[in-house]
């Protein structure tokens, strides 16, 4: 039976901070846009936009419908040849196939060297696919929590007992 771990709004909003801190911190690299990765990195990236005052966009990933997914990562992957850089947010960096795959379809739209980034509320530290900003990390091989984030917590338990279930070696 999985663990399920509430994060409460105050640490999801501080954790917003964190990354934005960060991206302050970073003046010689500073994203055009920030892209939240659907779904879960809509919503923290609706609030890092307004926290740093950069415009957002999305990518509708999770669906895997191709023109929400693919066609936007192709089109993205262009605006960096013409000098845009782009900072991809998701909720979580659990086992890194979503990086992975995000990285292989920007590559394959020829995204240009060192435009494209990307940032984690949490991220594991064993996962295949490192990241570029977080505001906070956890190691798979201890915390075996599953993470309900504010925008998850009005979702059914079923809901939620199902998508754990789907990934058993993230929570085993």
């Amino acid at each position: 039976m999985p663990v399920f771990t509430h994060v409460p709004q105050d640490e999801f909003v501080a954790s917003v901070k964190t990354l934005a801190a960060a991206l302050a911190a970073d003046p010689a690299w500073t994203p055009d846009f920030l892209i939240g990765v659907g779904r879960g990195g809509l919503v923290p990236a609706v609030f890092l936009s307004h926290a740093s005052g950069l415009p957002m966009l999305s990518v509708d990933y999770s669906s895997q419908v191709e023109e929400f997914a693919e066609a936007p990562l192709a089109r993205l992957a262009d605006r960096t040849r013409a000098g845009a850089r782009l900072l991809f947010l998701d909720d979580i960096n659990d086992s890194g196939r979503t990086i992975a795959r995000l990285r292989a379809a920007l590559a394959a739209g020829d995204a240009a060297p060192g435009a494209v980034r990307f940032a984690v509320l949490i991220d594991n530290r064993s996962s295949t696919e490192g990241v570029d900003y977080r505001a906070r990390t956890i190691d798979r091989a201890v915390t075996k929590d599953w993470f309900v984030f504010p925008w998850e917590a009005v979702a059914p338990q079923a809901a939620l007992d199902g998508d754990a279930a789907a990934v058993p070696e993230r929570i085993a």
